[in-house]
């Protein structure tokens, strides 16, 4: 499974792509999981103090919000995004 992070979150990561492993009947939340034990400095820029995901992050699954209990299927694309502002 890869995830894209963007943004200052691809910088904490060392990278725009990081692949994990996770077993045939994960989860979104799994698969988040995964990503924050391989790249933990990610862990205090997603998650909240109690464990539960900021927000104003947003998680995505094949292009589209996703939830942390969704099954996933082969070849789903995973991405973080941190806040955007612009003007």
């Amino acid at each position: 499974m890869e995830w894209k992070l963007f943004a200052d979150l691809a910088e904490v990561a060392g990278g725009d792509r990081i692949a994990v492993s996770v077993p045939g009947d994960a989860t979104v939340g799994d698969a988040l999981d995964a990503l924050l034990d391989d790249r933990p400095a990610l862990r205090e820029r997603v998650l909240d103090e109690t464990g539960s995901l900021y927000d104003h992050v947003n998680l995505l699954r094949n292009g589209r919000d996703a939830a942390l209990d969704e099954e996933l299927e082969a070849g789903d694309e995973l991405a973080l995004f941190p806040p955007v502002s612009g003007g």
